[in-house]
């Protein structure tokens, strides 16, 4: 038997189990673990007869905790997606302002950014806490985490999009 945990926000449990349970039956279906939930510390244990399969649906629920939607989180059972989390107090430092303005430049002006990053890149993207959490096929992962980078670094909006669209053109 082999076991992992991934903590994981009180407030994103509910989703995690799904209305009657039904969200964390399919998890544990499809990614042959079993999962034992702690909604008091928000810790959750994967278990599994195989390791790999124990290591693969670790990434599933770190994007769920992440604030992805269940559905968008499975693509990770398949070995071409991937997670990638992006935490933005890494450009924010210990300010709270900067890290707000940071949250903001990154989502756009009623979600434009996010959802355009996400459109031209083939990813889901959601922007919870302190993290920007990305799951999609691996170069797609890449080029919106490439991208969500300079903008945090400075980049102007239309500079990230041309780079995005650039390098789409390239593949």
């Amino acid at each position: 038997m082999h076991i992992d945990e991934v903590k994981i926000p009180k407030e994103r449990i509910a989703v995690l189990i799904g209305v009657k349970g039904k969200i964390k039956r399919e998890i544990e279906k499809k990614a042959h673990v079993r999962l034992k939930i702690d909604s008091e510390s928000g810790i959750v244990e994967i278990s599994g007869e195989n390791s790999l399969d124990v290591f693969n649906a670790k990434p599933l629920i770190r994007a769920i905790a992440r604030g992805l939607s269940p559905q968008s989180a499975k693509c990770l059972l398949n070995e071409d997606c991937i997670l990638e989390i992006i935490n933005i107090q890494k450009y924010s430092g210990d300010s709270k302002k900067k890290l707000i303005t940071l949250r903001s430049r990154a989502i756009g002006s009623g979600g434009k950014c996010r959802g355009l990053i996400g459109k031209l890149t083939g990813t889901e993207i959601c922007i919870y806490g302190k993290t920007i959490a990305i799951v999609g096929e691996i170069e797609g992962v890449g080029i919106a985490k490439r991208a969500f980078e300079y903008l945090l670094e400075g980049a102007p909006h239309g500079h990230v999009y041309k780079f995005i669209q650039d390098l789409k053109r390239k593949s």
